[in-house]
């Protein structure tokens, strides 16, 4: 069952989504900042239908308002630091929630 996705707030070709992509090295990406979620090379309509990654959008928009704007970034950086992007708690969180 999709999640429901009305009330995402959604940026389409974000400059902040663009430098996400770059330090990556992706072609199409979503970075939630916030509450709202800035792409990089694809459309909200493509973002929306694509369950997957919604669902793991959705849990860093969910880990944005459970810690609070600044102690997540604070919390996300720091995470980085120590483990890397792909270990990151917070990133391994938002796959896991990728296939519920």
């Amino acid at each position: 069952m999709k999640p429901v996705a009305n009330d995402i707030k959604v940026r389409e070709n974000s400059w902040i989504a663009a430098i996400a992509a770059r330090k990556l090295k992706c072609d199409k990406v979503a970075i939630v900042i916030g509450d709202k979620v800035h792409l990089h090379n694809t459309t909200k309509i493509s973002f929306l239908n694509d369950e997957r990654w919604l669902k793991h959008e959705l849990c860093h928009l969910r880990q944005f308002r459970e810690n609070g704007f600044l102690l997540f970034i604070i919390k996300y950086v720091w995470e980085s630091l120590l483990h890397g992007y792909y270990k990151n708690k917070y990133e391994v969180e938002a796959r896991e929630a990728e296939s519920l």
